[in-house]
C-alpha cells in the first residue's frame, strides 16, 4: 500500500513538472506562476503546494528532471557502442537528436538556468555544483580512451570536450538559421574528426 502511494505521488509530481515545462516554454520564467502551471495540469494550486514548497522548489526539481532525462537518453545510446570512436559518434548524434526532438525541454531548461535564483539570490548558471557534470565526465572518458588506444590522435580531451558540448548547445541557434539537424550533425562530426585524428 505504501509503495502504491509513493508511485501515485511520483506520478503527480511528474505531471506537475511536465506542466511547468510547458508553461516555461510558452510564457518564460518571469511569467510562469503556480496558478498557470495548475491550469495547465488541470489541478489546484494547493495540490502543487502539497508536492513542492513553492515556485523555487518546483523550478529546482524541474531543472533536475530535465538534466536527468537528457543524461539518461545520451548515456543509453553511448552504452550500446563498443569502440571509443563509436561511442563518440553516438554521444554527438544522441546529444543533437535530443536537442532536436526535445525543443520545449531545452527552452524550459534555459529559462530556469538563466532566470531562476537560489535563496541567496545567486543565478543558477553561477551556482557551483558539487557533483561533476555526468555528460562531461562521460565525454572526456571516451576521448581519453580513444587517445590511449591510439584510435584518436594527440589533443587535449578537456578542450575538445568543451568544443563538442558548446557545439551541441549552440545547435539550437544554428538550426534556427536554416541548417537542418542532419546537416549540422554531419558537419559537426566531420569537424570533430579533423581535430581528434
Amino acid at each position: 500500500m505504501e509503495n502504491k502511494q509513493y508511485l501515485i505521488a511520483e506520478a503527480r509530481r511528474e505531471q506537475i513538472i511536465k506542466a511547468a515545462i510547458e508553461v516555461l516554454t510558452e510564457v518564460g520564467y518571469a511569467s510562469t506562476s503556480l496558478s498557470k502551471i495548475a491550469n495547465k495540469a488541470d489541478i489546484s494550486t494547493g495540490l502543487i503546494s502539497y508536492h513542492f514548497s513553492g515556485k523555487e522548489d518546483l523550478m529546482k526539481n524541474t531543472l533536475m528532471y530535465l538534466v536527468q532525462h537528457e543524461r539518461a537518453f545520451i548515456k543509453a545510446k553511448v552504452e550500446q557502442k563498443q569502440t571509443p570512436m563509436e561511442k563518440l559518434m553516438a554521444f554527438i548524434e544522441a546529444s543533437l537528436a535530443y536537442q532536436g526532438t526535445n525543443r520545449g525541454n531545452n527552452i524550459a531548461l534555459l529559462e530556469i538556468v538563466f532566470n531562476a535564483r537560489t535563496p541567496n539570490n545567486v543565478p543558477y548558471y553561477l551556482v557551483e555544483v558539487d557533483d561533476e557534470d555526468v555528460l562531461n565526465v562521460l565525454l572526456q572518458e571516451i576521448l581519453h580512451k580513444g587517445k590511449e588506444s591510439k584510435e584518436f590522435g594527440d589533443f587535449d580531451p578537456q578542450v575538445i570536450a568543451v568544443v563538442i558540448r558548446g557545439s551541441i548547445s549552440g545547435s539550437m541557434l544554428s538550426l534556427k538559421n536554416g541548417l537542418s539537424l542532419e546537416d549540422y550533425s554531419e558537419k559537426l562530426i566531420k569537424s570533430i574528426l579533423k581535430m581528434i585524428k
